[in-house]
């Protein structure tokens, strides 16, 4: 299927520009992925992206997983609430592969089951955080598409992002009915030969 889809590229240049929200609940707590783990990102990229349509991973076999978690240029955080994981984000540092060096915030979503909290802002403002403490940030970069929340767009700005750019593409998407949505190549993958 062929949709019109427009992404807003937005930036933040200053750890002073983050604007924070913080949800005042002792239970909640954002915590590093350590060691990475491939299997639990790929069960966060399906199950809060799927509803929104990330489709770019679908392909993936366990190994692209690996090589991209423990690329050590990527973080995982998970938040949680009371020991239940509420949402994440990943994190991927550009090092001298851009100039101003740029920290992007490759994935971000929280559970259909968490939103209505202030539990993405609140994961947000830790993404930012976690974003300017990787040396030699000098950006964090972040994009989002009308498929995405409907908030999503105006939780970046609210948290001090700019819009840069906005670009409108067509796009090829999987139908919804396409085996694909099963990430069906990942769980070929995990087979013994």
């Amino acid at each position: 299927m062929t949709e019109k889809v427009t992404t807003t590229h937005l930036v933040m240049d200053s750890p002073t520009a983050l604007c924070p929200r913080l949800v005042d609940d002792a239970q909640v707590d954002v915590v590093l992925v350590s060691p990475p783990n491939p299997q639990l990102n790929h069960s966060l990229f399906m199950e809060i992206g799927t509803p929104f349509r990330w489709y770019s991973r679908l392909a993936w076999e366990y190994v692209d997983w690996d090589r991209y978690v423990n690329d050590p240029s990527v973080q995982t955080w998970l938040g949680l609430r009371a020991g239940v994981p509420f949402g994440y984000f990943e994190l991927q540092h550009h090092a001298a592969k851009a100039d101003p060096e740029v920290t992007e915030i490759m994935y971000f979503g929280v559970y259909a089951s968490h939103s209505g909290h202030g539990l993405g802002a609140h994961l947000l403002t830790h993404a930012v955080q976690r974003a300017w403490a990787i040396t030699s940030t000098e950006r964090v970069y972040v994009h989002t598409c009308t498929s995405d929340h409907r908030a999503a767009l105006a939780n970046y700005k609210a948290r001090g992002f700019s819009v840069e750019r906005t670009e409108t593409q067509t796009e090829t998407i999987p139908d919804a009915g396409d085996p694909i949505w099963c990430s069906s190549r990942y769980y070929r993958s995990l087979r013994q030969p």
